[in-house]
């Protein structure tokens, strides 16, 4: 398989990796933009993936955040060094702000799910038997029928 100019290859006779143009030093250790290492995908692309990712998040798919957290982690559990990418920055920014956004997301949900699994009937009164969905049925007269 023939890698892209942006992509690393290996010397084959040495066994040895050479330093890819996608790779950034930081501390001594290479960072990539994605968990592909290598194989992924070049800074420019990542930087495009991660804006996406990120604002799609807005559009009620929080879980994106969480894809873009985890497919830049990397990126984000590296420190920002003066070696780094001009797009280092950039993208860091993006997947922390989707960490965050998905933090809160996850904060909300749990706090939703807790309010009507501890708190049920207690706490809603006689108002849950219409908030609750497994009398649904019941309540459209299909249970009768059988």
């Amino acid at each position: 398989m023939e890698g892209r100019d942006d992509q690393p290859t290996a010397d084959v006779e040495s066994g040895a990796a050479r330093l890819r143009p996608s790779a950034v030093r930081s501390r001594g250790a290479v960072t990539w933009p994605s968990v592909d290492g290598p194989l992924g995908v070049s800074w420019e692309e990542a930087e495009t993936s991660a804006r996406r990712f990120f604002f799609w998040g807005f559009a009620f798919l929080p879980l994106l955040w969480a894809v873009n957290c985890f497919y830049f982690w990397p990126v984000l559990v590296s420190k920002a060094s003066p070696s780094s990418s001009p797009h280092f920055n950039r993208i860091r920014s993006y997947v922390v702000w989707s960490s965050i956004g998905f933090l809160i997301f996850g904060v909300l949900l749990t706090a939703w799910a807790l309010t009507f699994a501890i708190g049920g009937e207690h706490l809603f009164g006689p108002m849950w038997k219409d908030l609750v969905m497994y009398n649904l049925a019941d309540k459209l007269q299909l249970t009768g029928w059988m």
